[in-house]
């Protein structure tokens, strides 16, 4: 999942969602430097995509892309489904989508010290693009997979993603629709084990 995905299943915890939305750039056994909610959040990311991966559903909508896009698939419909829960946030959330990214953007002010530099120099390209909120268009889709692209040295061809995207809009939402239940589901029992195995390793 991308990252409007783990910011939400952080279950409204702040250090669990920072610890989640700096997951990737942690490597191995240096969770443990950080404060326990965010070891938490770090650990339930972790969970989070290999159950994402693993998922019938998930390889069936990265299935459709294959063909195009390879091994870059899987990136690509974490971005895909994070439009669709960005379009359908009221379906997920009483807070509205501005109200809610607005928020996440003062969470990691507030606790910017602690974020990866990877991290504190990405923040102020997302928070003036406003990137979690543009999600919610496929003008915004197509602004993270022209970047992601570029990141690729223009190697993977992602920005010619939303092309599929609006040629199986349907099949890819109902996807997304029915893996996110199970997955809402799913982080929340891991959760709570990660925060058993913590509570032990402590």
């Amino acid at each position: 999942m991308n990252f409007l995905a783990h910011i939400y299943l952080s279950q409204d915890d702040d250090l669990i969602t920072i610890g989640n939305f700096i997951a990737d750039g942690i490597r191995g056994k240096h969770y443990k430097k950080f404060p326990l909610g965010i070891q938490k959040g770090i650990l339930l990311h972790r969970q989070i995509d290999t159950y994402t991966d693993a998922h019938p559903t998930v390889r069936q909508s990265t299935k459709r892309l294959h063909k195009n896009y390879g091994h870059y698939s899987g990136v690509i419909v974490d971005i895909l489904y994070d439009h669709f829960l960005a379009k359908n946030w009221s379906s997920y959330s009483d807070i509205p989508l501005p109200d809610y990214v607005d928020k996440f953007y003062d969470l990691m002010g507030i606790h910017f010290d602690i974020l990866p530099s990877r991290i504190q120099k990405m923040m102020p390209h997302m928070i003036a693009g406003n990137w979690l909120l543009s999600y919610a268009e496929i003008e915004g889709i197509q602004k993270v997979l022209d970047g992601m692209n570029r990141r690729t040295q223009n190697k993977s061809g992602m920005h010619t993603a939303t092309v599929e995207l609006k040629e199986f809009y349907t099949e890819f939402e109902t996807e997304f629709t029915s893996f996110f239940e199970e997955l809402r589901a799913f982080a929340k029992a891991a959760l709570k084990d990660i925060e058993i195995q913590l509570l032990n390793e402590n």
